[in-house]
Formats: C-alpha cells, structure tokens, sequence
C-alpha cells in the first residue's frame, strides 16, 4: 500500500504488457485448437460412412455447412500461431496481440456454430427430428452462458476503469 491507498494493476510497460497477453491468449488458443481440431477431424471422416448416403438431402446440406464452419474455426483459431509468426520481431506485438486476440474470438463464434450445427445434424439422425429444435437450443443456450454471459457479466461486475 501507499499513501494513496492500494496499488491497482500492474506496472509495466507498452511492449511488457503485450508480452503478458501474448502468453495468455497462446494458453487460450491451444485449448480451443484442440477442440476445433479434433472435431473438424471427426466431421472429415463422416462424408465416408456408409450411413452417409442414405441420409436426407437437408442432413447432407447441414454436414456440408457444419464442415465450412469448422474448416473457417480452425483457420481463425490457428491464425494467430501464423500472424505470430509472421510478425516476430518486428516491433508489433501490441498491434499483433489485438489482431490475435480478434481472431481468436472469430474462431470461438465460428466453433460455437460448428457445435451448433454439429449438434443439430447428430440429433436429427439420433432421434428422427424429434426434439432436435429444443435439445440443440439447450445445449447452445448453455453455450452462450458459459463462453458469452459469465464472462461478460464478471467483467462488467468486477471490471475498474481507469482513474476508479
């Protein structure tokens, strides 16, 4: 503490904190890649199963949209490793972190979507139609409150500005 009260934040530089969120948002990409991976892995193998031609041609369209989403996801959440790449040691990490970090929310909208539609196409087969509308509203709904709405509510709860 100083004598003007608890100290807030952290003290660092320009290029110091650029670094800092470099790191985190690398942390937060990897677990999304590998979720975005393996699923876009699962969705390339389904256009070869024997099932797959028997399926509806409005089933056929949701795969073939489901595989665009995740193909758009996994080159919107790997984007940064490359822009990293591209630009290191050019003195942009600061421009570089919030490009990045546009990116990597991109690819979290387009991974909700490749889920969202994944999901629909999964339930259409598993349970003939029947309840599809409300199971994948659920699960999406569920979605938004753990990615979108508890994340934004505790930054608007326990955000300061600056000068509070």
């Amino acid at each position: 503490m100083t004598q003007e009260g608890p100290r807030r934040g952290r003290n660092e530089t320009e290029e110091e904190r650029a670094d800092r969120m470099w790191v985190e948002l690398i942390q937060e990409v990897r677990v999304a890649q590998t979720g975005v991976q393996i699923l876009f892995g699962f969705l390339l193998t389904v256009v070869f199963q024997p099932k797959y031609v028997t399926l509806p041609d409005t089933d056929h369209v949701i795969y073939i949209v489901t595989v665009v989403l995740g193909a758009c996801a996994t080159g919107a959440l790997i984007g940064p490793v490359s822009l990293h790449r591209l630009v290191a040691g050019r003195r942009v990490k600061p421009q570089a972190v919030r490009l990045a970090s546009w990116m990597t929310f991109v690819g979290l909208v387009l991974l909700l979507a490749t889920m969202t539609s994944s999901l629909v196409l999964i339930l259409r087969v598993a349970t003939h139609g029947s309840a599809t509308a409300w199971l994948a509203a659920a699960v999406v709904a569920w979605y938004l409150v753990c990615w979108y709405g508890l994340p934004l509510w505790a930054r608007r709860r326990h955000s300061t500005r600056p000068g509070d």
